[in-house]
């Protein structure tokens, strides 16, 4: 890899961040907390004297753009961006005085968008509050996706950097260009960040509140100004509000940008994803529903509202809560344990395996079995008609192995870290999914992972960053010639 270009790629990182991390400045202005605006004017300026010695060390190539980078460069690239955002991102916790092991697990926490709080009770200035949802407001749509959309230098290598960073099983965008493809997503985001802000406000909620409530729900990540997530604000209308919105950003943002640009809400049911992303989520509900009707003495309508918000939360990967459902009956949990592993669409701010993964596993199933009866037969796998090329599929299993096996080992490290198995598992399945809160008293919704072993929340921290990238830009640090550097060609 040509060191020139990477420092090129990360000298205009850097500045983005130095720039990012000034909108905290004026919440402490607002509110009146001075003190708190320094740790982010230091922060700023940390990352902008680091983007000006990337600078230095590339001047002398004369790079005006990243025209012809390499695959291998722009894997490199995305799953540096991440970490180096984590890095810049958690240098206001230290300074606010959470340790360093604290402060960057809260920091990818919130750049992953996975909601796993290190202290629910957290009792900082609101500069913090909103620093904490923005980072997973900008990680839920994607950090390389906003360059691209914005900054004419990641515009021709934009199409590799887009689809490294993107989750889904297919290379799927909706306009000619990929910089116009990433500029109409930001812009449905936005547009739905803003639309329930508005929301929010009318339905009670304090201003400051609704705007980091939107972030994080938009980002499907679940960090929220209120100890208690939505279940502090006692009100059923913000609780729908909120749950409308979760499942917003567990659907498509390609699929929404198409039907709101072509006025046709069946566009939606037209897509094979969507359809079994509702049907799914409907199903399980109702079987939570049921469950606290019987088993938890709920009310209808209170067992509707709670089973509907925690089953798309926990399959979005949210992580917010209207209810505290730990306290629920153990058949209640067991389904939502089971809503852990669906995850949303594909071109969504959620996590997990994906429901079009799971579509496509249930087809290949169903092919397998064809077989057995009729040995000769060719059969396509198919995904709204279009015929899925078989290196997608061998992708895609090779995925979904990998999820597993990775959570396998995990669980084992983590139980034996903390010597508790109920921590090990939620806690793997939850961090590589992206969710948050898992189960128990530690780490449950009204928990925090302040307590964990070092090393159980550094491995939660890779388990995070290895869940919201996916697959190929991770394994690709396992290859030897990624790490094979030079200054020029």
């Amino acid at each position: 890899m040509r060191k020139v270009y990477l420092a090129y790629a990360y000298e205009i990182i850097l500045k983005f961040l130095a720039l990012v991390v000034l909108f905290p400045v004026i919440i402490s202005l607002l509110y009146k907390q001075y003190d708190s605006a320094i740790p982010f004017v230091v922060t700023s300026a940390i990352s902008f004297c680091l983007s000006l010695l990337f600078r230095l060390y590339h001047s002398s190539s004369n790079i005006e753009n990243l025209n012809d980078i390499k695959k291998s460069e722009c894997l490199f690239i995305v799953v540096s961006a991440w970490i180096f955002a984590c890095i810049i991102a958690a240098i206001p916790y230290v300074m606010f005085d959470i340790s360093i092991i604290d402060a960057l697990f809260e920091s990818m926490s919130g750049i992953t968008t996975t909601g796993a709080a290190i202290n629910a009770n957290m009792d900082y200035p609101k500069a913090v509050f909103f620093w904490r949802s923005l980072t997973q407001w900008f990680g839920g749509m994607g950090i390389i996706v906003l360059f691209i959309a914005i900054l004419p230098q990641f515009a021709v290598a934009g199409r590799q950097m887009f689809f490294a960073e993107t989750t889904g099983p297919t290379e799927e965008k909706f306009t000619p260009r990929i910089r116009s493809t990433a500029s109409s997503l930001w812009k449905i985001y936005t547009a739905l960040t803003i639309i329930e802000v508005i929301l929010l406000k009318i339905a009670g909620m304090p201003l400051f509140d609704a705007v980091c409530n939107s972030f994080s729900t938009l980002s499907a990540g679940g960090f929220s100004p209120n100890g208690e997530s939505i279940m502090g604000y006692n009100s059923m209308y913000i609780t729908w509000i909120v749950l409308v919105f979760i499942f917003l950003s567990g659907a498509s943002f390609n699929l929404q940008f198409k039907a709101i640009s072509s006025f046709d809400i069946r566009v939606l049911f037209k897509n094979e994803e969507f359809r079994a992303y509702l049907f799914i989520f409907l199903g399980i509900s109702a079987l939570v529903c049921g469950s606290l009707i019987l088993n938890d003495h709920y009310n209808i309508f209170d067992a509707i509202t709670h089973s509907m918000y925690q089953v798309i939360s926990i399959m979005t990967s949210t992580g917010s809560v209207s209810a505290d459902y730990s306290q629920w009956h153990f058949t209640t949990k067991v389904l939502l344990f089971i809503a852990m592993f669906t995850g949303g669409c594909a071109s969504s701010a959620s996590g997990g395996i994906k429901i079009a993964r799971w579509v496509l596993i249930g087809k290949i199933m169903k092919n397998e079995v064809k077989k057995i009866l009729h040995p000769n037969a060719v059969l396509n796998v198919k995904m709204d008609d279009t015929i899925i090329v078989r290196d997608v599929l061998a992708q895609m299993v090779m995925f979904v192995s990998f999820f597993i096996t990775l959570i396998a080992v995990s669980i084992i490290i983590i139980s034996i870290l903390e010597q508790n198995i109920t921590i090990g598992i939620s806690g793997s399945i939850t961090a590589i999914g992206n969710i948050g809160p898992g189960f128990g008293n530690i780490i449950g919704p009204m928990g925090g992972y302040e307590t964990l072993h070092p090393l159980s929340k550094i491995i939660i921290m890779i388990d995070m960053l290895i869940g919201r990238l996916e697959l190929i830009p991770i394994l690709a640090l396992f290859e030897r010639d990624l790490w094979s550097f030079r200054k020029f060609d």
